[in-house]
């Protein structure tokens, strides 16, 4: 049927091509189809403005920026597999780092009640703090990483040490205050 179809429209073409529609014809079909003249409306008011374009774009770049600022970190830190490595160390890594912390947040309470002395002893921890940050950088490319995880692992057994020994000077400096408070009371 579809063969007859084509052969009739190629035999009448000449008496199709001369009929014209109106000049008014669509206003016409506007008239009588009144919710497709809103629907064109509609689409009409809804063009963005390039200021919105902008904000998005922005936030797009910013949300973009921030995920690769995460990926990159992991892959600075998370990416190696202290376990793999040697899983004996890893434990003690992972033990030292948690003492570590723990040690920092007990010298972050006299942050409030001597700065000076927070900040001296917070300059000898960032050092050390700088190194260990050098070598778990180092231990991704290292032919030899259990030498580097080692010293990770000792680095953090010296700022334990060293961070005790603060500890114990600040301790030592409020019980003598104490003793200064105490005699002075008394007299």
């Amino acid at each position: 049927m579809s063969k007859r179809l084509e052969d009739f429209i190629k035999n009448n073409r000449e008496e199709f091509d001369d009929i014209e529609p109106s000049a008014d014809l669509w206003q016409k079909i506007e008239k009588h189809l009144p919710e497709a003249g809103v629907a064109l409306k509609k689409r009409e008011a809804k063009t963005f403005s390039l200021n919105f374009v902008l904000r998005v774009a922005a936030s797009v770049i910013i949300v973009m920026g921030i995920c690769f600022v995460f990926y990159l970190r992991h892959e600075k830190t998370g990416g190696i597999d202290y376990a793999a490595i040697n899983p004996v160390y890893a434990k003690q890594q992972t033990q030292y780092v948690s003492l570590v912390e723990s040690k920092r947040n007990e010298l972050k309470a006299i942050a409030k009640t001597d700065p000076e002395l927070y900040k001296e002893f917070s300059t000898e921890i960032a050092k050390l703090d700088s190194t260990y940050n050098k070598l778990n950088n180092d231990l991704a490319t290292s032919p030899n990483q259990e030498l580097v995880l080692r010293a990770m692992i000792r680095n953090l057994q010296i700022q334990t040490e060293v961070l005790n020994q603060q500890l114990n000077v600040i301790e030592q400096f409020n019980q003598t205050k104490k003793e200064q408070k105490n005699e002075t009371k008394n007299i």
